[in-house]
C-alpha cells in the first residue's frame, strides 16, 4: 500500500526525446487558422449535396451521403459562434473521426466513436509540431472558447491554435446544443 501511494506521488516522466512529431491539419475557419490532429482526419472532401435538417441550429449544416453512410455536417464557423461560412471556391469538408473521452469498455468506445464532416473555408497543409512544442491555450486572447482548443503550437512562425475535436464535436454535447434550439410552430 505504501509502495503504491509513492509511485502515484511521483512526478510523471518525460516523453522520451525519440517520440516522432505529430502531424496537424492546418485549416481556416473564417480569419483564423486551425489545426487538427492528421490522426484523426479521414478524408477532406469537395462541398456536395448537403441534405439540411429541420429544427436544428445554424452549426448543423446538413447531413451528406458518404459512400452509404449518413454523416452530419458542422459548420465550425457557427459552431464558433460566428455567423455561418458561406460556400466558395475553397469550402471543403474534412472528414473526422472522434472518440467519447472516457469509454468504459470496448463496447462503449465503439458506441462513442462516430464520423462527422467539418465545413471549413480552407485547407492549407499538413504540418509537424514536436509534442515539446505545444503550449498551453491562454485564458484570453483567443476568439474561440477555450474549452474548443487543445493546445497552441507554431506554423511558418504563425500561432496556430490546436482543435480539441473529442470535445468540440462529441455527440452529448452536439445533441444538447440541437436539443435547446427552439421548437418551430
Amino acid at each position: 500500500m505504501q509502495a503504491s501511494m509513492a509511485q502515484a506521488k511521483a512526478p510523471a516522466a518525460a516523453p522520451p526525446a525519440d517520440v516522432p512529431p505529430r502531424q496537424y491539419l492546418r485549416l481556416g475557419v473564417g480569419s483564423e487558422m486551425f489545426a487538427a490532429p492528421i490522426a484523426v482526419v479521414r478524408e477532406i472532401l469537395e462541398v456536395g449535396q448537403m441534405t439540411p435538417l429541420p429544427q436544428t441550429p445554424a452549426f448543423v449544416r446538413g447531413v451528406m451521403n458518404l459512400r452509404g453512410a449518413v454523416v452530419p455536417v458542422i459548420d465550425l464557423a457557427a459552431r464558433f459562434g460566428a455567423p455561418a461560412s458561406q460556400i466558395s471556391r475553397r469550402t471543403c469538408i474534412v472528414v473526422v473521426e472522434v472518440h467519447a473521452e472516457a469509454a468504459a469498455d470496448e463496447e462503449d468506445q465503439r458506441r462513442n466513436h462516430h464520423v462527422v464532416g467539418m465545413l471549413v473555408d480552407a485547407v492549407y497543409e499538413v504540418f509537424e509540431s514536436a509534442d515539446a512544442d505545444l503550449e498551453d491555450v491562454p485564458l484570453m486572447g483567443t476568439r474561440v472558447d477555450a474549452e474548443h482548443l487543445k493546445a497552441m503550437t507554431r506554423v511558418r512562425g504563425e500561432v496556430c491554435a490546436v482543435l480539441d475535436l473529442d470535445h468540440l464535436l462529441a455527440q452529448g454535447t452536439l445533441a444538447q446544443l440541437i436539443a435547446q434550439q427552439p421548437a418551430l410552430s
